[in-house]
């Protein structure tokens, strides 16, 4: 292999490495018993291929439809394969000219410490740009998802009033920072427990929060937008939905970017009043973030600016290794993250 690759002189290649595989299908709430740390040999690359030392990787809401054996806009997990998802990691050795050795670059394999890959499947980042894991969070699918629910799936106007769900979690500690840059007067968001709605006020930039642990979402979400709100960025479904539909003002628009209350099945709660929606002309638009990768550079010029300005800020949770991959993936879940949930590999 060493022959054949193109090394750094000191490399000194792993032949094995570590996945997370899924060991079985969950019905109701994931548990650790669903999956397995598993150690695998490494296949030679072949022309055009790299190995990638992962270093950072994510865990993400969707991840829970994977898990399930249904179709889906993307396929689930396979039993006995290691899962996958976003991650960034280091080049260590390149059979590809167009990437060589010490090439930072994103991909999605991630739930494993080193991944052979085609080149053309990886992207190379620029880490003096911005912290590498950022590429996994602001600068990622998740800033990406929240800049696109609210440029192009529910445009936010300057002068709106914009609402939004788990609002302290990857996409939403994000999303109520770019509807102030759009020029919304006011942004509300909501999220659970007082440390979180206190972030949003103090870290995160939001004019009101909502803990809608305390009961009342309706009531609370009146108080903070009594003549109702114009954008509201759904990724709780459920309850949430129903109650921001309830306070749309005429031409309402909702962004559907996610539903976590419905995940793990179980009794479904009320869905909105879809009357209502009509008589108020108003638009609810689903979106899927693969759909706007052709304008990721874009996002990423306008949100790397946004980060080095101040203008957008960040937090992260961050568990460390491999092994503690899934307990990441379920505190995603469950609500313990505040910001990005990233697990660092190295």
């Amino acid at each position: 292999m060493q022959n054949q690759a193109i090394l750094t002189e000191t490399a000194t290649l792993p032949t094995t490495s570590r996945e997370i595989q899924l060991a079985a299908r969950p019905t109701g709430a994931p548990t650790a018993e669903h999956f397995a740390l598993v150690e695998r040999e490494l296949p030679e690359l072949a022309e055009g291929q790299i190995l990638v030392r992962n270093t950072w990787m994510s865990v993400d809401p969707y991840m829970r439809g994977r898990m399930d054996d249904r179709p889906s806009y993307i396929p689930p997990f396979q039993l006995g394969a290691a899962l996958e998802g976003s991650a960034v990691g280091e080049v260590i050795a390149s059979r590809a000219t167009e990437i060589p050795v010490g090439t930072t670059v994103s991909h999605f394999a991630g739930w494993r410490e080193h991944a052979v890959l085609d080149a053309a499947t990886v992207t190379p980042i620029d880490p003096e740009l911005a912290a590498p894991q950022h590429y996994l969070g602001a600068l990622g699918t998740t800033g990406l998802t929240a800049y696109a629910a609210l440029t192009d799936v529910a445009p936010v106007k300057p002068g709106d009033t914009v609402f939004i769900s788990a609002a302290a979690g990857a996409v939403g500690s994000v999303a109520g920072q770019i509807a102030k840059a759009l020029g919304a007067a006011k942004v509300i968001g909501s999220a659970g427990g007082p440390v979180k709605t206190e972030l949003l006020l103090e870290e995160f930039g939001y004019d009101a929060a909502i803990d809608y642990r305390a009961g009342d979402l309706a009531g609370q979400l009146a108080a903070a937008a009594p003549e109702g709100i114009d954008v509201y960025l759904d990724s709780v479904g459920g309850e949430h939905l129903r109650v921001a539909v309830d306070a749309l003002r005429q031409h309402g628009r909702v962004a559907l970017v996610g539903a976590i209350s419905g995940y793990n099945g179980g009794t479904a709660e009320p869905g909105p009043d879809l009357y209502k929606a009509a008589t108020k002309e108003a638009t609810l638009r689903g979106m899927l973030v693969n759909s706007y990768f052709p304008i990721f550079g874009e996002y990423i010029g306008k949100a790397a600016t946004w980060l080095a300005d101040g203008t957008v800020r960040t937090k992260e949770t961050v568990y460390n290794g491999l092994d503690q991959a899934p307990a990441a993936f379920l505190g995603v879940l469950s609500g313990a993250n505040t910001g990005k949930m990233l697990v660092r590999l190295g």
